[in-house]
């Protein structure tokens, strides 16, 4: 266990740059330079993790971990690797709130603002690409964007990303390729993912247990990769921080090096402010939790899943829908918050060029964006 914490530790130190660059960091780390798996091996497990819900570069390093040293190995690989980012963003709620609003911090705050709405374009317009590559991808995308631009709301989302699977499952053809033998799911496993979606709404009385029921749905929602839990978590922890904090903390998970999802770590502190460490952990074990269950529970069993045409249609029908989900986000809040002059729609083009097309790192934008908004201010 030792050694892969150390491992999961160092990279979680310097892991920049999204899930896309984590998962070429653990593959340069544990097939290339380690050998601690084959690069077959990798790419099936890196394929469970694309197919589930939950942060699929954590899913990847928990199952790396696993695969090393047993559950023990899968909890320090989480451990390490999540751990830089949870006390870096945790320490960022702390200070913020400490600090008293000026010019000066709000220009650098907007700056963050701009910086999410140039990283989340980006991340529409890559998901869109890789997930609505037909007629009826891009309409369940366009169909799920209007829904919720027009009836914005938890159930708008669960009820166009069920239609966005029916759709696909009914559609997809039926193959003739061998289906490989059934091999069941670890039950008990999948059985307490249940019964915790189930159950814990029911302790949503309390400040503490709303805080559980709502990441924990939201990280048993969020396929399609980190920048999806932004909807989802908008729709309980945005209304109740606003848009201004919720953003803030968007945009500081994007310069912290680890998983996107120690958002949850940020929004926790704020959630319960008397106790900011509480709310730190029970949100960020939350939101990471129902991957892990899920990750755990269908191991076994996914290659036969898969090569069932109508489960695979509804997961193509669930990431379309997904990238409306972000599409819709891009507008509100993201938008109605950052764009409140023809200004930061320029600094806003020109910054979607740079990361797009210039491929600049996200560090040095956020400080070009931050550094235009207080010379402009």
């Amino acid at each position: 266990m030792i050694p892969v914490f150390l491992q999961f530790l160092w990279l979680g130190c310097t892991s920049f740059g999204g899930p896309a660059a984590h998962i070429g960091y653990f593959q340069r780390t544990f097939v290339t330079r380690l050998g601690w798996l084959n690069q077959g091996e990798f790419a099936q497990l890196l394929a469970l993790c694309q197919l589930l819900p939950g942060p699929a570069s954590s899913q990847l390093g928990f199952a790396i971990g696993r695969h090393r040293a047993g559950l023990g190995g899968a909890l320090a690989a989480f451990v390490g690797f999540t751990l830089p980012s949870f006390l870096l963003l945790l320490l960022a709620a702390l200070g913020l709130e400490r600090l008293t609003a000026n010019l000066w911090l709000d220009a650098a705050l907007h700056g963050l603002k701009l910086l999410a709405l140039v990283v989340v374009a980006d991340a529409v317009l890559t998901m869109a690409r890789q997930f609505c590559r037909d007629s009826l991808s891009l309409g369940i995308m366009v169909a799920t964007a209007a829904a919720l631009w027009w009836q914005p709301g938890l159930f708008t989302q669960l009820l166009m990303l069920l239609a966005g699977a029916l759709i696909c499952a009914r559609q997809a053809m039926a193959s003739t390729a061998p289906v490989p033998p059934w091999q069941g799911p670890h039950w008990p496993t999948l059985i307490l993912f249940a019964l915790l979606f189930l159950g814990l709404p029911l302790l949503a009385s309390s400040e503490p247990g709303r805080l559980l029921a709502d990441f924990y749905r939201a990280g048993s929602l969020v396929f399609g990769g980190g920048h999806v839990v932004l909807p989802l978590l908008e729709e309980s922890a945005g209304q109740t921080l606003g848009a201004s904090q919720f953003l803030t903390g968007y945009s500081l998970a994007q310069l912290v090096p680890g998983p996107m999802f120690t958002l949850a770590s940020y929004l926790g502190a704020l959630l319960l402010p008397q106790q900011a460490l509480l709310g730190s952990l029970l949100a960020t074990l939350a939101l990471f939790l129902p991957g892990f269950l899920l990750l755990w529970a269908l191991g076994p069993c996914w290659q036969s899943l898969l090569a069932r045409p109508r489960l695979a249609g509804a997961v193509a029908g669930i990431n379309a829908a997904v990238v409306g989900l972000l599409l819709a986000a891009l507008y509100q809040p993201i938008w109605q918050s950052a764009v409140l002059t023809p200004r930061d729609l320029a600094l806003a083009a020109i910054g979607f060029y740079l990361l797009r097309i210039i491929k600049l790192p996200v560090l040095v934008l956020a400080a070009l964006l931050m550094g235009s908004s207080l010379l402009l201010a």
